[in-house]
């Protein structure tokens, strides 16, 4: 059961630990976006909803809601398909409306069908994705050129001081913990360091007008307003009018499915990290995902999820209720409107190096040689899901590694049905498996067929509960009609009296 909790009984551990979240969720939000190719305030707005809105209804005492890397692909791929971000919106809206549906009809345990190694060919597939789509970011490369663009136009466009801050941050973020007086600053989180570093390099290129400066083009760029109808004209609002595109349906469903599966998934794990033990009602949030997605779209927000690195950095802070990711949703509020200015200042370099670990660390080797060690039937539907989400849409690359995962699963009951041997005295044993189905008949045909002429076979059901129809009518034949014909002695032993053999 759930274990209540007053919101305000760990008021200083938990107004400590939701600041921590909101230095690690800003520039997360910001890149996230960047990553999805939207407009950068929708991850603010993402973040705000997630934290204050889904905070609120959720009864998971730990977990943090907001813009999500395992989404990106779907967002960055729709928007370009749906040809507007209005549009797009109504999607997202949608698929809240289809969340609260899958809570209400207590779909909490969805998840739970889907295989490890499909859901981590997705990620690392995801992964890749984020990868290669921040490397021109990183290099300062001119969002002019294109795929058709030659190697020497994409070199000679490359910006060495996006480049500088690129490394410097890279380094940075890897050697945070491995750096002995930067473990005693862990508090900080490191992706805020990074962010203000680059900014104070990218002053200084600024400054000493060096031509390593970075181009506003190559910097954050949300909106500063300046009177309240200024404010108002930030927030986009769905287009209502594309209800009938069935292209809107198609990634409102694949945005439910896997905003769905991920959140399920993040609060599995922040059920396992929390010191006190609480589980959480997964099918309430579900509902209050679908509430959050409904009023982010509302406002000109990106699609959210429940998310394990803000999740385990708000554990890891000391957080002991839900008040810690209200009050960071309430902290990304308050800077959004402040200092817009201040973020304007950030490069893209920077939340490119936050992104390309995010990337590596979803699709690192070390994932991919596990599943290699594994076996076939692991490695097979994993590699195959990985690569289906890269080069054709994350939808239909779980979709594949589902429908192969199937098939190594028949593929090994049918191997499963019996198990054949033979004693000193050329006797054929044929022992039953638990459950034989109508998977098994061609495979215990086939080797009845094979039973030499002239030799004796014991066919034993002494561990079998249950056998089709289908393989019982083999059986009845083999043992009344073939048999005689190749005088083959048929013993069946151990079987039923309700198979009337």
């Amino acid at each position: 059961m759930l274990k209540k909790t007053n919101l305000f009984s760990n008021i200083t551990a938990d107004l400590s630990s939701g600041l921590v979240v909101f230095l690690v969720a800003l520039p997360l939000c910001l890149g996230i976006a960047l990553a999805s190719g939207a407009p950068l305030f929708s991850g603010i707005i993402s973040g705000i909803v997630g934290g204050i809105i889904v905070g609120m209804i959720s009864q998971s005492h730990i977990s943090v809601s907001g813009p999500a890397a395992g989404l990106t692909a779907i967002v960055l791929t729709a928007i370009t398909d749906l040809g507007a971000f209005n549009i797009f919106l109504l999607a997202v809206f949608l698929a809240g409306i289809f969340q609260l549906i899958l809570g209400f009809i207590k779909a909490g345990s969805l998840s739970n069908y889907i295989p490890s190694n499909v859901i981590e060919g997705m990620l690392a597939g995801i992964g890749v994705i984020i990868f290669f789509k921040q490397l021109p970011y990183a290099l300062g490369i001119n969002s002019g050129l294109n795929n058709t663009s030659s190697p020497s136009e994409l070199l000679s466009s490359i910006h060495y001081g996006s480049l500088l801050i690129t490394i410097i941050s890279v380094a940075l973020l890897l050697s945070w913990d491995k750096i002995p007086f930067l473990k005693k600053i862990k508090l900080i989180p490191s992706a805020l360091v990074v962010v203000i570093i680059g900014i104070l390099i990218n002053y200084f290129f600024v400054y000493t007008k060096s031509s390593l400066a970075i181009s506003k083009d190559q910097l954050v760029t949300l909106p500063i307003p300046e009177s309240i109808d200024e404010l108002k004209s930030i927030f986009t609002s769905p287009n209502f009018s594309s209800i009938t595109n069935p292209k809107v349906w198609s990634v409102a469903i694949t945005i439910a499915i896997v905003a769905s599966i991920e959140t399920l998934l993040c609060i599995e794990a922040a059920d396992r990290i929390d010191f006190q033990k609480r589980n959480t009602n997964t099918n309430i949030e579900l509902i209050a995902q679908g509430t959050g997605n409904i009023v982010s779209s509302l406002l000109g927000g990106l699609p959210m999820t429940s998310v394990i690195v803000r999740t385990s950095a708000n554990n890891n802070a000391g957080a002991q209720t839900k008040l810690s990711t209200i009050f960071h949703g309430l902290l990304l509020l308050v800077c959004a409107i402040t200092i817009p200015w201040l973020l304007n200042k950030i490069p893209l370099a920077t939340l490119a190096s936050i992104l390309l670990l995010i990337g590596y660390k979803l699709a690192n080797p070390s994932v991919i040689k596990h599943f290699w060690l594994k076996g076939k039937y692991q490695f097979i539907p994993f590699i195959a899901t990985l690569l289906a989400v890269v080069f054709m849409d994350l939808l239909k690359g779980v979709a594949l590694g589902i429908v192969i995962s199937i098939f190594f699963i028949l593929k090994g009951n049918l191997k499963k049905a019996f198990t054949l041997r033979k004693d000193n005295n050329e006797v054929t044993h044929i022992d039953l498996a638990e459950e034989v189905s109508f998977l098994n008949k061609a495979e215990i045909k086939s080797t009845l067929n094979e039973i030499p002429e002239n030799t004796k076979v014991i066919i034993n059901a002494v561990d079998t509960v249950y056998i089709t129809h289908d393989v019982l009518d083999i059986l009845k034949e083999f043992q009344n009609i073939q048999s005689k014909n190749r005088n083959i002695t048929v013993e069946l032993i151990n079987f039923r009296k309700e198979y009337q053999l």
